[in-house]
């Protein structure tokens, strides 16, 4: 597996299609996805936190994609992950858990405790798998279209 710190106009293609496809997944449908606003996001964010704006590749394939950075949530600095992606036929392979190892490793390097991130009610094998990673569940977001989960950093 190699990791490519992401560049948003020579990973354009990849990353756009990967959000796209995660809001299909999470919400039915891609018509709140702006491109243009996402990569300019991405280039932003990915220039303050760039280990946390990942791609991963397998035999030069990209197939997987992390987005991380560090907040203030309710007084308390977290680590927060804004989007965890893997191409579709590759989930339920053993790809996430080594998603995770980083995003770990990452939170860790930063000197956070716990970290959180946002899943649609509807996407079960997401949810499934981050509670299977120990995550709980703390509750609705955004007028129930998300549910906001948190998950700890052992050290």
């Amino acid at each position: 597996m190699n990791i490519e710190l992401i560049e948003p106009e020579k990973h354009y293609d990849i990353i756009t299609s990967f959000r796209k496809d995660s809001f299909e997944v999470s919400f039915g449908n891609d018509e709140s996805f702006d491109p243009e606003d996402y990569v300019k996001w991405v280039d932003l964010k990915s220039k303050e936190f760039p280990e946390g704006f990942v791609l991963f590749f397998q035999h030069g394939e990209p197939v997987g994609q992390v987005e991380m950075t560090i907040k203030t949530y309710r007084e308390k600095l977290i680590g927060y992950i804004h989007l965890f992606y893997i191409i579709p036929r590759l989930r339920g392979e053993g790809l996430g858990d080594q998603l995770y190892q980083y995003a770990l490793r990452y939170f860790n390097s930063k000197g956070v405790s716990e970290f959180h991130l946002r899943v649609a009610p509807s996407n079960l094998r997401a949810r499934a798998f981050y509670k299977k990673l120990k995550m709980e569940e703390i509750g609705y977001e955004q007028e129930g279209k998300v549910i906001r989960m948190k998950g700890k950093i052992i050290n």
